[in-house]
């Protein structure tokens, strides 16, 4: 749950340990040409049917102000002339842990299903395109926020029903908000369960980087087939 002590390490976490590294940096005399600084689309709040690029408005939400202040505290490397890359990540799809581990359980005994009402966006992104995006972002050009997810976001229903088609397992049963809210609290629960991220990858894609994965059916195969 997202008490005021819990809340206070997220953000001491983040801010902390990239403004101390970013100092470090600026601080040298043979400064790196990149620093990679980790983002979430987070930043851009609850988006409803809205596409959000890497141009669009910070949300007003914990999570947003978070990434931010995130991205905020690189700016001593980036004042010292380091091309610094903030790459606001997806939902990263992997076997183990992540966004998908308190889900698998679930669906794999046939109890999963929609959340809500299933119309939330969700952005992802498998782990392998994750980290190959990564490293183009280290070896590229690009710089400042740069959005990391699959080119095909997808409705929660749509995500619901091809993971269980992916695992052979019926996705009918749906999990109401009250549930979740009960579970997580609501402020947790309607931040990374019922939210909205709808957001466009054209600015990686324009630099020329292409996807393994493009639709969540490929993407959930790549992660879960033979396993």
């Amino acid at each position: 749950r997202w008490t005021a002590k819990r809340k206070q390490l997220i953000v001491d976490s983040r801010l902390r340990t990239t403004s101390l590294l970013a100092r470090t940096l600026a601080s040298l005399e043979r400064k790196p040409a990149v620093f990679v600084s980790a983002s979430a689309i987070g930043y851009y709040g609850d988006t409803g049917d809205s596409i959000a690029d890497e141009g669009s408005p910070v949300g007003g939400d914990f999570q947003a102000d978070v990434c931010s202040r995130w991205e905020s505290a690189a700016d001593a490397a980036r004042e010292a002339g380091i091309r610094v890359v903030h790459p606001r990540t997806g939902i990263v799809l992997a076997a183990h842990g992540g966004a998908m581990k308190p889900l698998l359980p679930l669906f794999k005994a046939g109890l999963g299903g929609r959340l809500g009402s299933g119309r939330q966006w969700w952005s992802w992104i498998t782990l392998e395109d994750q980290v190959r995006a990564m490293l183009f972002l280290i070896d590229g050009t690009l710089e400042g926020p740069v959005n990391i997810a699959a080119p095909t976001p997808v409705r929660n229903s749509e995500f619901t029903v091809a993971l269980g088609r992916v695992l052979r397992r019926p996705a009918t049963i749906p999990v109401p908000e009250f549930a979740l809210n009960v579970r997580l609290g609501t402020e947790l629960a309607e931040s990374l369960g019922y939210g909205s991220v709808r957001v466009s990858s054209q600015k990686l894609m324009d630099a020329g980087f292409t996807f393994e994965s493009e639709t969540i059916e490929e993407g959930l195969r790549a992660v879960f087939d033979d396993r």
